[in-house]
C-alpha cells in the first residue's frame, strides 16, 4: 500500500464546509457489526481472527462500491503509518496498535472507512464535514445495506444487531460531532456544557476520540446508549442537542468580542505571531494557537487566511503526519523543528 496518495490529499472533511462549520468540523456515524456464524473477537483464536478478515476482504471485492476502496492490511504498515491513520481519524487508536489480523478499508475521499477485526467484526464509518446528520444517516445506510447482501450479520428480532460491548447492541448507531468551542472555554462555561451533556447521558470526548484530551479546544460528543432506540430517534436526539451548543458557542463569541475586544483580538494576534515566526513549537502549543487562530477568522479578526488552512494543519502537524511529509523519522525535537518550519511555510 502506498501511503503517499493518501499523505498528500487533504480529506473532504478537513475542507472546513458543510453547514455550521465555524463551529462544527465534522460529523461522524458508525455502525458496530458482527458476521454470523463467526465466534465475538473476545474469544476468538488467531486462527479464526485471521479467517474473519480474509472472509471480510472477499466479501468486499462484490459490493458495489469496492473500486472506491483502498484496503490496508494492518501487518504490512510501519508504526507511523498506523499513527498517521489515527491522525487522519480512520481508524482507532486500539486498531492501530495492529496484527495480523486487522485491516481497514478507506474510500478514496476519505469519507467512508471499514475496521476489520477492531473491537467488532466490522465497523462502519461515514465521515463528513459540517453538520451533516440527514446526508450522513443516508450514506451509511446505504453502505450498510449494499453490504449486508454479502455479508450475513448478527441479528436478534429481540436485541437487534448483536455486538462486542452491551452498550452498542440495537441499532449499533454511534453518532460523533466534533465541535470547536473556544469561546465558552474562554469564558469559563465549557463546564456547564459538559455537565448538562453528561446528565442527559452525552458521551464527551477529545481529539482523538476515547481516553483522548480536549486539545484545541476541540470536544466530539456521541450517544452512549443505543439499545431500545430506532436510528431516527438517536438522530433526532443529537439534532436536538448540537444546535442548542452552536448557539451558546455564537453567543459567547459576540459578547466576548463586545466586552473584552482589545484582549481577545491581542490574544488571537499574538497566537497568529507565535505560529508564523516561531522556529520549534510543540504540538500541544500549536493546537492552542491554531484554536484561537480559528476563532480569529470567524469573529473577522483574521482575514488573510482560511478555515481550510486552518483545519489541514490541525492534521498535518501531529506527529506521524510530519514524519511521513519528512519521509523519515523524527525524534521529538526535531519533529517541533519540522513543526515550526511547516505552519511558517503556510502561513507566511
Amino acid at each position: 500500500m502506498n501511503m503517499d496518495k493518501l499523505t498528500n490529499q487533504v480529506s473532504d472533511w478537513l475542507k472546513g464546509s458543510g453547514p455550521d462549520a465555524d463551529i462544527i468540523i465534522s460529523t461522524r456515524l458508525r455502525l458496530a457489526r458482527n458476521i454470523r456464524g463467526f465466534v465475538f473477537l473476545s474469544y476468538a483464536l488467531a486462527k479464526q481472527r485471521i479467517e474473519i478478515e480474509s472472509f471480510v476482504h472477499e466479501k468486499l471485492k462484490k459490493v458495489p462500491f469496492h473500486d472506491k476502496l483502498i484496503y490496508i492490511q494492518m501487518k504490512d504498515l510501519s508504526l507511523i503509518d498506523r499513527q498517521f491513520l489515527v491522525e487522519r481519524h480512520l481508524i482507532s487508536q486500539d486498531h492501530a496498535k495492529a496484527s495480523s489480523y486487522r485491516a481497514v478499508a478507506v474510500e478514496r475521499k476519505e469519507t467512508l472507512s471499514i475496521m476489520v477485526n477492531e473491537e467488532d467484526h466490522l465497523r462502519l464509518q461515514v465521515i463528513l464535514a459540517g453538520f451533516q446528520l440527514a446526508d450522513g444517516w443516508k450514506e451509511i445506510n446505504k453502505i450498510d445495506t449494499q453490504m449486508e447482501k454479502y455479508i450475513p450479520y448478527a441479528f436478534s428480532p429481540q436485541f437487534g444487531y448483536l455486538t462486542a460491548c452491551p452498550t452498542n447492541v440495537g441499532t449499533a448507531l454511534r453518532i460523533s460531532v466534533m465541535l470547536h468551542l473556544p469561546a465558552l472555554a474562554i469564558a469559563r462555561q465549557i463546564d456547564k456544557v459538559l455537565n448538562a451533556l453528561s446528565r442527559i447521558k452525552f458521551a464527551v470526548r477529545g481529539f482523538y476520540g476515547e481516553g483522548t484530551q480536549a486539545l484545541g479546544d476541540f470536544y466530539q460528543i456521541s450517544n452512549q446508549v443505543t439499545l431500545g432506540k430506532s436510528e431516527q430517534e438517536i438522530i433526532n436526539e443529537m439534532q436536538n442537542v448540537i444546535p442548542e451548543i452552536i448557539k451558546f458557542e455564537r453567543n459567547w463569541r459576540e459578547k466576548l468580542l463586545d466586552d473584552n475586544n482589545k484582549k481577545l483580538k491581542d490574544s488571537i494576534m499574538r497566537a497568529y505571531g507565535i505560529l508564523r515566526h516561531a522556529e520549534t513549537i510543540t504540538s500541544e502549543e500549536t493546537m492552542k494557537h491554531l484554536s484561537l487562530i480559528r476563532l480569529g477568522i470567524n469573529m473577522n479578526v483574521i482575514k488573510d487566511t482560511t478555515l481550510k488552512k486552518i483545519n489541514e494543519l490541525f492534521i498535518y502537524t501531529q506527529p506521524a503526519h510530519l514524519q511521513k511529509i519528512s519521509k523519515r523519522e523524527l525524534a521529538p525535537s526535531l519533529r517541533d523543528i519540522a513543526r515550526a518550519k511547516y505552519i511558517k511555510a503556510h502561513l507566511n
